[in-house]
């Protein structure tokens, strides 16, 4: 019996063969995410509970990685350097991508030259590996007589400024450097949000006298508080797991003035070979991460009712 003479049978039976089902398809992800995504991520959660250090064998099972973790003052230092560096990222990215979304989308109604090539710059950022947007900032930030804003700042009378050697600043300057980074996103989904804004009713608003702000707060704003909710929880993800650009910008320092929970745990496993503490810091992460998650997908779910 030929292959054709089985799957008509099979077709006849009402039984679908291995190859019309979805599972040879799926069967190849499925694979690659219990091998490099749950199955790490399950040996994290059990190491966190060990004092197991990379180059030795044995460990013991035990809470101290956790409680040394939250009775060491340098770890709320470091929540409190998240937090900054966090909220005023996200809070810039948002304000300043809606601030371009609506000037080009502006531009484009009024027929301007020039809104494709501003959605061009915008986007460069997002193209950029984190670990090049390091170096690039670094540049700027080199505090020699050759460095980019300090040699403006000079000629302008500011004076020299220590943006990577003082510890306020220093965070400062890897947050504006992250706001860059992530600005292009908000722009992207905040510019979608404003096409959906029916014309029809700003123009009736217009008609009835309502002004720009007015126009602004009580038409726009409401018509993409979905997308900003949206852009709001993907930011602060993204953001809690900012590393490569941190880590090529500052490394952490001065001292561990700019040290994040992501670099935090590089750290600990790969420059202290902790590997229990290590993954403690990598799996209060992986708890922030999936609370975040969660809230997305609950705003999905009640955006689609």
């Amino acid at each position: 019996m030929n292959r054709e003479t089985i799957g008509k049978s099979n077709r006849l039976s009402g039984r679908k063969g291995l190859g019309e089902t979805p599972i040879p398809w799926l069967a190849p992800l499925v694979i690659i995410l219990l091998t490099l995504f749950i199955y790490p991520m399950f040996d994290i959660l059990r190491l966190s509970f060990t004092n197991a250090r990379i180059g030795e064998t044995e460990y013991n099972y035990t809470l101290n990685s956790f409680l040394n973790l939250f009775q060491d003052s340098g770890f709320y230092a470091m929540l409190k350097v998240t937090a900054f560096f966090v909220f005023f990222s996200v809070v810039f990215q948002m304000v300043l991508g809606f601030i371009i979304a609506l000037s080009v989308d502006k531009g484009e109604s009024m027929n301007l030259r020039g809104t494709v090539f501003v959605r061009t710059v915008a986007l460069i950022s997002m193209v950029i590996p984190g670990v090049i947007i390091g170096i690039i900032w670094r540049m700027m930030y080199d505090e020699s007589p050759t460095g980019i804003l300090n040699y403006f700042l000079t000629l302008i009378g500011v004076g020299h400024v220590r943006f990577l050697t003082d510890p306020f600043i220093a965070v400062v300057s890897a947050t504006v450097a992250n706001v860059w980074r992530g600005t292009a996103q908000s722009m992207i989904l905040l510019y979608s949000g404003l096409k959906t804004v029916p014309g029809e009713t700003l123009e009736a608003a217009r008609v009835d006298g309502a002004s720009a702000a007015g126009r602004l707060f009580k038409i726009i704003i409401p018509s993409v508080m979905p997308v900003m909710l949206i852009n709001l929880i993907l930011n602060t993800i993204y953001t809690f797991n900012t590393f490569d650009m941190v880590m090529t910008l500052t490394g952490g320092g001065p001292g561990r003035s700019t040290e994040v929970l992501a670099l935090s745990a590089y750290t600990q496993i790969f420059q202290l070979l902790d590997l229990g503490r290590g993954s403690s810091v990598a799996v209060l992460l992986l708890l922030i991460n999936s609370i975040m998650a969660a809230v997305y997908f609950y705003i999905m779910k009640k955006s689609e009712v």
